[in-house]
């Protein structure tokens, strides 16, 4: 059992079904069972409506993420800005935690001699955790690098 939000409740999704029902009534039946903004526009590709109208839904989901990135980005600069040591370091060091912990359980798992062992579930979990730690430590250090780079050109 998830405790993950459907598609439909979060930010992106209720304006994508808001528009998706006043373009077209049908099509929000269609996008009802989708999970991610990349099944909804897989899904709108696939609809029987105008291409023009395809164009402004996958529009707007690509807009409404690139704002909860904006977001994001705004944070993390904040917080290298802050004059509080953990603001500043708090990324660095869950980057350092997951490593460590993933690896060491990574080690366990692999040792006959130890019972331990990583179901499935959690083992798709700590690759997911990892893979979003990883990412959005490295990514969020570029992006912040290349906006310090274009302001001072």
């Amino acid at each position: 059992m998830s405790d993950k939000k459907k598609f439909k409740e979060t930010t992106v999704g209720k304006l994508l079904f808001g528009a998706a029902s006043m373009i077209n009534p049908t099509l929000g039946k269609v996008l009802s069972g989708v999970t991610s903004p990349q099944e909804a526009i897989a899904e709108i590709g696939k609809s029987k409506i105008p291409n023009d109208e395809k164009i402004k839904l996958q529009q707007m989901i690509y807009d409404q993420q690139n704002k909860e990135m904006e977001a994001v980005t705004a944070r993390w600069e904040s917080d290298s800005n802050s004059d509080s040591w953990l603001a500043k370091n708090v990324r660095p060091m869950v980057l350092v935690w997951c490593i460590v912990v993933f690896s060491l359980a990574g080690i366990l798992d692999s040792i006959d001699s130890v019972p331990f062992t990583i179901g499935a579930t959690w083992n798709d979990t700590f690759e997911k955790v990892m893979m979003a730690v990883v990412l959005a430590y490295f990514g969020g250090r570029s992006s912040e690098k290349a906006i310090d780079i274009f302001k001072n050109k």
